[in-house]
């Protein structure tokens, strides 16, 4: 016997008229390529997100058609998140910091009709024009007083231009909820880039579930800035779970130095922000040199890559909390955040630190199985280890236009996402390593995430890495590789007695290189692989530490 509730499908188009009818004074707060703030309500939004959509039927697109994206966080942006998939078609954002060559596959891979573009991204867009001739459509995100003058562009069309003429009434067709609405690529570090199409009703269900309280815990009285990309797994699903809140939206563009974020926080009433390591480790930085503190800010997600020990520290001095969430393209991204339970609060303030820098526990919908050897099922003892497998209604079960497959083989119907975790009797999850980064040495393994919080936590490390090398005794042995802040310095003695007392005397790494800065891939996580690249240049001729690793 069926229910007798009806039958809405859940469509992106849905979270727009929410957000137009119960918080159209909401304001949407944009720093813009061309200068300046820009802001308008969510009911502007909403209109100028209709006119979008018809100029886009009056481009001859169907549904289905994909339109491409190489856009900052912007207004522009947030319109055509609403406007192409809400007529059915499939926004597809593309990360601009990938290689030309990556670029140009993805939108070939991908089959774009049109391209929008910001104009920070001109000289790519010019340089890949002769692969751009088949399109319906190029624009440039911007209006008339600041087009380009293109030779490699004869038909180059203006966003302004192009929705100026349009009616701003326009019927959001309805749909089945499964239909697509957004892609992303994975960021490629083995093989070709993988696209990830996500679905409405993927999209609806993953905004829903991390505004909840334990997820990232958005309210309408929250003021948002996702510093994470909107053309990277959809800015963590911010776009859709901020109107759909009703909470304040604000986008910082291009400008994410220290400086910049600090103004716009202050300026703009920022509750709660979102983004990688990184970044925050600039902002930090900055803040710390120029002795400025938060007056408004509440929360920062960290997501990415594990959050070393003495970033939480550092917010939590500045009166900020840290909310740790954990995600992949293929996720959506968030399934896992760290929201302490009402008995953490009386944990000792170490103890809470460490639960804060684990990667979370599920959010409602997401299913997590902690898979050992001969895919066994560990015990949840927050010891015992194996790879992470996931499950849930907006998670990849396939990717786009290709034959590869992200389901686990021992464990069909589950997506093996490469990290090696321990997960507690609370669900609470923690990842020891990337199954690549993982250091193996006399058959034991060594996370490189431990050693690299030990290292992160001295006073004279900037940022630091842990990889591996090739040693003929153990296999293989860590190596320690750091950028160090202005005038300070850290040798291999340095490095041991900071070491001691809190790891095991195996694991302390061989070696300490010490560069100028640390390769990053274009997500702004630690590219591991460009690391160890160096490493073996700079590894050539030093002899090994005879008093490690013994």
């Amino acid at each position: 016997m069926l229910g007798t509730m009806m039958d809405v499908p859940l469509l992106l188009s849905s979270i727009l008229r929410h957000a137009e009818a119960y918080h159209g004074d909401g304001e949407v707060v944009s720093a813009t390529v061309e200068g300046g703030l820009h802001r308008y309500t969510y009911a502007e939004m909403a209109q100028r997100s209709r006119k979008l959509a018809n100029a886009l039927a009056r481009l001859g697109l169907k549904t289905g058609d994909r339109v491409g994206t190489l856009a900052w966080n912007g207004y522009r942006h947030l319109e055509l998140y609403y406007g192409v998939s809400g007529s059915g078609f499939v926004c597809h954002t593309i990360n601009p910091r990938l290689f030309r060559e990556q670029i140009a596959y993805i939108i070939a891979h991908g089959g774009d009709s049109v391209l929008f573009f910001d104009l920070t991204f001109l000289p790519i867009v010019e340089e890949l024009a002769e692969q751009l001739k088949g399109l319906k459509a190029v624009v440039a995100m911007t209006d008339e007083a600041h087009m380009p003058k293109s030779a490699a562009l004869p038909g180059l069309l203006c966003y302004e231009s192009l929705i100026a003429g349009e009616p701003d009434s326009f019927d959001w067709p309805s749909f089945d909820e499964n239909t697509a609405s957004g892609l992303c690529y994975t960021s490629g570090t083995t093989g070709d880039p993988k696209g990830v199409l996500y679905s409405n009703r993927s999209c609806v269900l993953h905004a829903m579930a991390i505004a909840m309280p334990d997820g990232l815990g958005l309210s309408a009285n929250d003021a948002i800035c996702p510093i994470v990309p909107m053309f990277h797994v959809n800015a963590w699903g911010l776009p859709f779970a901020a109107p759909m809140t009703g909470a304040k939206l604000v986008l910082p563009g291009a400008h994410l130095d220290g400086a910049s974020l600090h103004a716009l926080f202050e300026g703009e009433g920022v509750s709660i922000t979102a983004g990688v390591p990184t970044v925050w480790l600039g902002l930090l930085d900055w803040m710390d040199t120029h002795a400025r503190e938060f007056s408004i800010l509440k929360r920062v997600v960290i997501g990415g890559s594990a959050v070393p020990p003495i970033m939480v520290s550092r917010f939590h001095s500045k009166g900020v909390e840290v909310r740790q969430a954990w995600g992949m393209t293929e996720t959506s991204p968030v399934g896992l955040a760290a929201a302490l339970k009402p008995k953490h609060q009386a944990f000792p303030a170490e103890q809470r630190l460490a639960l804060e820098c684990k990667q979370g526990r599920p959010l409602f919908g997401m299913e997590f199985r902690v898979a050992g050897a001969e895919g066994r099922e560990m015990p949840h003892d927050g010891k015992s280890f194996g790879s992470m497998l996931v499950r849930g209604p907006w998670v990849a079960q396939a990717y786009f236009n290709t034959a590869t497959s992200p389901a686990h083989e021992e464990h069909p119907g589950w997506f093996d996402t490469g990290d090696v975790v321990t997960m507690d009797a609370e669900g609470f999850i923690q990842i020891v390593d990337r199954t690549k980064d993982v250091v193996k040495s006399g058959g034991e393994w060594i996370s490189s995430i431990d050693l690299e919080n030990i290292a992160q936590a001295h006073p004279a490390i900037q940022e630091a890495a842990i990889v591996a090398r090739p040693d003929t005794r153990w296999g293989e042995r860590p190596v320690l590789v750091v950028v160090l802040k202005p005038g300070a310095s850290f040798t291999r003695q340095d490095m041991r007695a900071h070491y001691e007392g809190k790891t095991s005397k195996w694991c302390v790494p061989d070696d300490v290189i010490v560069l100028d800065e640390l390769p990053h891939t274009a997500t702004g996580k630690l590219s591991k692989k460009t690391i160890r690249e160096i490493l073996q240049e700079q590894m050539a001729g030093r002899a090994p530490d005879p008093e490690i690793g013994s």
